[in-house]
């Protein structure tokens, strides 16, 4: 015969000598806890902010602006961006993602003024409010729209160039990128300005660098044989800058050549001091990407900022280069702000 084992002993030696209480009441203070903690943990705004591109000095001058204004309305800052500027599709892909992860607000310098229509459409529809900066956009969309007055600043760079000619002469000018509103908008503002104000000024050549450095060093190249007799040169960004400043070094055209730029960088802040650069038209990016974030963030608290906003442009030069004025354009703070 099978003998069964004695459970309820077993059961009585295990038992804990705790009363019989019921733990519905201790479940629901634990629940109402857990609800109550959440509660005291408010939602943290996010923006993305989208450049162009993330190498150059002037985008991370941008950064750096961004994140000051981020500190200063505590606002958390998702910057991501193309490594090259001409990466139209990269840009869109970030863009997209930003909205599916629900940011609050985006803030993109488009890189190309209609293929980034689509997803910054998108956004708007969805709920999401975003701010153009530095390059406009093919669309009325967006709340603000935050640049320099790149129109203003090829004039700008025209008369500074015609300057430097004595009103005559010779030039080339070294465009960016096709389909690019700011770099299109200096362009047409320096043509305009030479073709309207200096008629003994002649541009006898123009040619795309695609944003490249090395492309832009051939281009200038291909100038300076097409036209020995070249007096002087217009470039429209920084890439396009650092191509002509290395043929005019490789040539031995220093100033031969007035070559007057636009953004800036180490090799153009060494370039003016070399006298290889007559001048460079100098944006403040810092400020764009503060009052870009700023901007946005008046939007989520419900305010309505301003439509356009202009940022400011200095003519930098080998003899300006030290002002203090100058110099917090050329050197920006970064490491205060970008890790």
């Amino acid at each position: 015969m099978r003998l069964r084992p004695d459970l309820s002993a077993m059961t009585e030696r295990w038992t804990l000598p705790f009363p019989r209480y019921s733990w519905r009441p201790i479940l629901t203070l634990l629940v109402f806890a857990l609800v109550s903690s959440c509660q005291q943990q408010p939602h943290k705004t996010r923006i993305g902010v989208v450049p162009k591109a993330i190498s150059l000095v002037f985008w991370q001058s941008v950064h750096a602006g961004a994140v000051a204004a981020g500190r200063e309305e505590n606002i958390d800052i998702e910057w991501n961006g193309p490594t090259t500027e001409v990466d139209f599709s990269r840009q869109i892909e970030i863009v997209d993602s930003m909205i599916n992860s629900r940011v609050d607000g985006i803030v993109v310098a488009p890189s190309e003024a209609t293929a980034l229509v689509g997803v910054v459409e998108r956004a708007a529809r969805e709920g999401i409010p975003v701010t153009i900066f530095d390059t406009g956009i093919n669309t009325e969309q967006y709340i603000s729209f935050v640049s320099t007055n790149n129109y203003e600043a090829g004039v700008v760079g025209a008369r500074t160039l015609a300057a430097a000619l004595g009103g005559r002469g010779k030039v080339a000018v070294v465009r960016m990128v096709p389909g690019s509103a700011s770099t299109t908008a200096r362009e047409d503002g320096f043509a305009d300005t030479i073709t309207r104000e200096f008629p003994e000024i002649e541009i006898v050549a123009e040619q795309y660098c695609m944003a490249n450095p090395a492309k832009a060093l051939a281009v200038a190249e291909n100038m300076l044989t097409a036209h020995p007799d070249l007096s002087g040169m217009f470039a429209s960004a920084e890439p396009a800058t650092v191509g002509p400043v290395q043929a005019l070094k490789a040539r031995g055209l220093v100033g031969k050549v007035k070559l007057v730029g636009f953004d800036f960088g180490d090799t153009i802040v060494q370039a003016l001091m070399d006298g290889v650069l007559a001048a460079a038209v100098v944006q403040d990016p810092f400020n764009i990407g503060y009052t870009a974030v700023k901007t946005m963030a008046a939007k989520l608290r419900g305010e309505t900022p301003e439509r356009r906003i202009d940022s400011p442009v200095k003519v930098v030069t080998g003899e300006n280069l030290s002002d203090p004025e100058v110099d917090r354009f050329v050197h920006p703070n970064l490491a205060e702000y970008l890790d």
